[in-house]
């Protein structure tokens, strides 16, 4: 089963997913693909690891290539998140490369190789302001990723202000 939870920043998707996991299970697996660049990136890691502090996760940091890991079939994955995934694989090596296709084809992988997979996705391009080239890039790259996990997603939410509101599903 996969389950796709979006939303804007700091809008409680991270809380929200953690919940829909634990419920599945006792021993989740966070799947953290936010590479520590700066000390921006390193306070949001620690802030996350002390949102998991005492819940039972085991962390797996994988930046690029998430369908590499050694998982089985009886495994639920926390996957964060789409946003930090489309750049690592996006940006590598100075260049720009379009990764749009390869990451949809990792994270069906992915879900076939465990039980659970609840994947946390950015809400992007609501702004209206225009980007450089690569910026667009990215964020459309993004908005293709999130399409494509909703049509295949058992369910989604959009995460607003701290609510979760259930977007497709029962």
């Amino acid at each position: 089963m996969m389950v796709l939870v979006t939303g804007g920043s700091k809008c409680g998707k991270s809380s929200f997913a953690e919940s829909i996991i634990l419920k599945y299970t006792n021993h989740p697996i966070y799947l953290a693909t936010m590479q520590p660049y700066g000390e921006e990136a390193q306070n949001a890691i620690e802030r996350h690891r002390k949102m998991r502090e005492g819940k039972g996760f085991q962390t797996i940091e994988k930046f690029t290539d998430i369908d590499c890991i050694s998982i089985s079939n009886e495994d639920s994955i926390l996957l964060e998140c789409i946003g930090n995934l489309v750049a690592n694989e996006m940006f590598r090596n100075d260049q720009i490369i379009e990764s749009t296709k390869k990451i949809i084809d990792n994270i069906i992988r992915l879900s076939n190789k465990c039980k659970l997979l609840v994947i946390v996705s950015n809400q992007v391009s609501n702004d209206g302001i225009t980007y450089d080239i690569s910026t667009q890039q990215y964020i459309k790259s993004i908005c293709h990723i999130n399409h494509a996990l909703a049509q295949m997603s058992t369910y989604v939410f959009e995460c607003i202000y701290g609510i979760p509101i259930q977007m497709k599903g029962l």
